[in-house]
């Protein structure tokens, strides 16, 4: 047994039961045992791969994104070029390079990354060397006048609550103990509160307060402070019931109960859900859109066809196996789950990807 699985079994021994939110909390940042606390997941080595680790373009259209918007909000002097939960840096850096070729946006860009894990921040520190970014624990702390802000695979990994509906009405599901001292789901015998959602007996509610609360703060921020949020994840378009916890190690799906603190958890992202509170915060709305229509839309054919012109035949080949896994559904691919969810003020223009509107060639 992993030290923190004995941690959460005496934490429920001695407690009860606790929430899935709690559980998650618990096994993704616990400070001493925590998954992202102790690790680098990312890449053929670690637990999952994500779209920066798979191509730099990815980020190198990002980056000219972000740069056009800083054209379009007037070329403020002043911007903080934001990333929630950054990874190993692979994107900041992808974005900082590509973006080079834009007059004025280095001089006027600071980098901020919101991350709470020593290692990860270790990781990205080497990556970004020379770019003097400055770390934040929380997305508040990063926030200050106009910002963009970037979120790649990071709403997917925050905790939420999931509830049942029972024949006496929505229960909380929680993680307890089995006959056997192992840890398993079940259900709360009473409601705290009310849940106004009417569904089927068996149905799974999940309740992403975390996440609607970080979205609610962005969006309100560049709609008062000028700029734009664009967050890139996998999850539904439209708002919907089920289970979608789901635990990944050695790039293979696990039982989320199995090992706490050595896999990593996370949850399908409600874009409809998002975009409400966007709203109602003051923002403008852009997507959600797949994260195929929204790259093809800033010309990755035309980034990849002239990195290939470059290449030798093996490099070649790998550039296009990352564009087919960039924006091809099926296992293998992106484009069936992926969305794109840009929010932004309300006096900008339409924003690139989002109206076919393309970046300019970067050559």
């Amino acid at each position: 047994m992993s030290a923190l699985k004995a941690e959460i079994v005496d934490l429920i021994r001695q407690e009860g039961p606790i929430g899935i939110g709690r559980y998650m909390a618990l096994a993704l940042g616990h400070p001493r045992h925590g998954y992202y606390m102790t690790r680098d997941p990312f890449g053929q080595d670690g637990d999952f791969t994500t779209a920066p680790e798979i191509s730099q373009m990815f980020g190198e259209l990002i980056g000219l994104w972000a740069a056009h918007l800083w054209q379009a909000m007037g070329a403020p002097a002043r911007l903080r070029l934001v990333e929630l939960g950054p990874g190993r840096g692979t994107l900041m850096a992808d974005m900082l390079r590509a973006t080079r070729i834009v007059p004025g946006f280095h001089e006027a860009a600071s980098v901020h990354l919101v991350e709470t894990s020593p290692a990860l921040r270790q990781r990205q520190a080497a990556t970004l060397m020379g770019s003097e970014p400055v770390w934040h624990d929380t997305v508040a702390q990063a926030l200050s006048g106009p910002a963009i802000i970037v979120a790649n695979e990071f709403l997917d990994a925050l905790p939420l609550d999931q509830f049942v509906m029972t024949p006496e009405g929505w229960r909380e599901r929680l993680v307890g103990l089995d006959t056997t001292g192992n840890l398993a789901f079940g259900l709360a015998a009473e409601m705290e509160g009310a849940l106004n959602v009417s569904a089927p007996a068996g149905t799974v509610f999940e309740q992403p307060t975390l996440a609607l609360d970080i979205v609610a703060q962005v969006a309100g921020h560049v709609a008062a402070e000028g700029g734009a949020a664009l967050f890139v994840d996998y999850g539904s378009a439209r708002s919907g019931f089920g289970d979608t916890l789901q635990a990944m190690k050695r790039h293979g799906f696990v039982d989320p109960l199995a090992e706490p603190g050595e896999a990593d958890l996370t949850v399908h992202v409600d874009f409809e859900r998002m975009g409400q509170v966007a709203l109602k915060a003051g923002a403008a709305l852009h997507g959600p859109a797949s994260q195929r229509d929204f790259l093809l839309a800033l010309g990755l054919p035309q980034r990849a066809q002239a990195l290939s012109l470059k290449a030798d035949a093996a490099q070649r080949g790998a550039i296009s196996a990352a564009f087919d896994r960039l924006i091809e559904p099926g296992e293998t691919g992106m484009a069936d789950l992926f969305k794109v969810l840009a929010l932004s003020q309300r006096n900008l223009p339409p924003l690139p990807g989002f109206d076919l509107h393309r970046l300019p060639d970067q050559g």
